[in-house]
């Protein structure tokens, strides 16, 4: 039986402190707030998309960044294998549009809450408010080759050599010893629930290689004026374009919201992924700054232009004596309307009857390509993943032991791993804490 340590009491960390010792291990789980879970409480609007119910091959195409390194642990455990162990811990779950999957209470209380209650059953000690600073490592090998045992208490980047992790010094002074360690710390998003990168920094100081981080999921800033008077206007069931320098990076269906400096929502944070990756890699090859980014939101998504242009008729013709802004109310949402007649050009008093084939068929056209120019992205503050962390060819996807320590495994957002919104981070967050507990 090993001496487990587990730092980090999200969601990675949580399943990697079942699955530890659900196999036999003692288990010791750090976590530096005061509670369990603080991250996960707020996802999914407090509702926690826990998972996607979707097939393999759907989730395996919705992790962007090194999905084949995903492999063993998302075969090891699945998304099934989730929905199972969520249930059989009193966490009934429900399926919603686009296989994401819920808690059926729309509470993310009720997660912690099943996983608090396996904790306490598998006997795993928890510290809360305790905060780790340090790796403590044994050199396995000293000069002559001989094992010289000693330990190194590791707040600086250690020299080339082979080690094996011994513990976790805390911020009090206090030796946490351990056979094994599993750094589930996460990322750098949401730096309230405690994601300050700390994982980062015990992997650089162990001699592990970082790629470069930033926020993903995250809104987008707009040019225009407008998106502010609509602030908190939800739309569902929109489509959307993304065009870099005239490239296609992204077409998606779903759900978006209007805030006071751009646009938000599922359909805007999953294409926001697409859109930081193209200006990452710009910018490593010190490209020319882009030209125009630009996001065209289709209201009618179900509709042709043909089809689209027919309604409008129709709408128009029931309408012929009123004024244009009087006639819009079936179209569009009521905060909507000034903002299509402005962008229109057709004057809003303009009698229906006078209005031109011509205008008809620019109105219809943008209506189907409603344009705003990308500014750029929100920060960590607001960003619901990291992009980045910890190079996943320092690390065994057979395990999630370091290729580095001997002994030291990660799991969840502190690797260079991410998904699209949907409940995809999360099952990479259950699937690589369960194989590196079991591991």
């Amino acid at each position: 039986m090993s001496r487990v340590v587990i730092v980090g009491g999200g969601a990675a960390g949580m399943m990697a402190a079942v699955a530890a010792a659900s196999a036999g291990n003692s288990v010791c789980l750090v976590e530096k707030n005061e509670k369990l879970g603080k991250k996960l409480f707020l996802t999914g609007k407090g509702r926690c998309n826990v998972t996607n119910a979707g097939d393999m091959e759907t989730l395996f195409a919705n992790v962007p960044t090194n999905p084949k390194f995903l492999y063993s642990a998302f075969y090891g455990f699945d998304n099934q294998a989730v929905m199972r162990f969520l249930e059989q811990a009193g966490c009934p779950l429900k399926t919603e549009r686009g296989g994401r999957v819920f808690p059926v209470s729309d509470h993310s209380s009720d997660i912690i809450a099943a996983f608090e209650r396996e904790l306490r059953k598998l006997g795993v000690e928890i510290l809360l408010n305790t905060e780790v600073i340090g790796l403590m490592l044994d050199d396995t090998e000293d000069a002559e080759g001989g094992k010289s045992g000693a330990a190194l208490d590791v707040q600086g980047i250690i020299a080339e050599g082979e080690y094996r992790v011994k513990g976790v010094r805390l911020s009090g002074g206090r030796i946490l010893s351990g056979d094994r360690c599993i750094i589930c710390t996460g990322g750098l998003s949401y730096p309230s629930t405690g994601s300050t990168g700390d994982g980062y920094r015990f992997a650089q100081d162990t001699g592990h290689r970082l790629t470069e981080c930033v926020p993903s999921l995250v809104p987008f800033e707009v040019a225009e004026d407008w998106c502010g008077s609509l602030m908190g206007l939800a739309l569902k069931n929109v489509s959307v374009r993304l065009l870099c320098d005239g490239r296609e990076l992204y077409q998606g269906f779903g759900e978006m919201l209007f805030t006071h400096f751009g646009v938000s929502g599922p359909l805007i944070l999953s294409a926001s992924s697409f859109y930081g990756r193209t200006k990452n890699k710009k910018r490593a090859k010190n490209q020319a700054p882009d030209g125009k980014n630009m996001l065209y939101i289709d209201l009618k998504p179900a509709l042709d232009m043909e089809q689209l242009d027919r309604r409008l008729v129709r709408d128009l013709e029931e309408n012929k004596n009123k004024q244009f802004k009087n006639a819009l109310g079936k179209l569009f949402p009521a905060k909507l309307i000034p903002v299509m007649i402005r962008l229109s050009g057709i004057h809003p008093d303009k009698k229906v009857n006078e209005i031109t084939r011509e205008e008809r068929r620019d109105f219809v056209e943008l209506i189907k390509a409603l344009p705003l120019t990308v500014t750029g992205l929100r920060g960590f503050q607001e960003a619901v993943i990291t992009r980045g962390g910890i190079d996943v060819r320092d690390v065994n996807p057979s395990t999630m032991e370091s290729r580095k320590v001997k002994g030291l495994y990660f799991a969840g957002e502190v690797l260079d791993l991410d998904a699209l919104t949907g409940g995809f981070n999360l099952q990479i967050a259950w699937s690589t804490g369960y194989l590196a507990g079991r591991g």
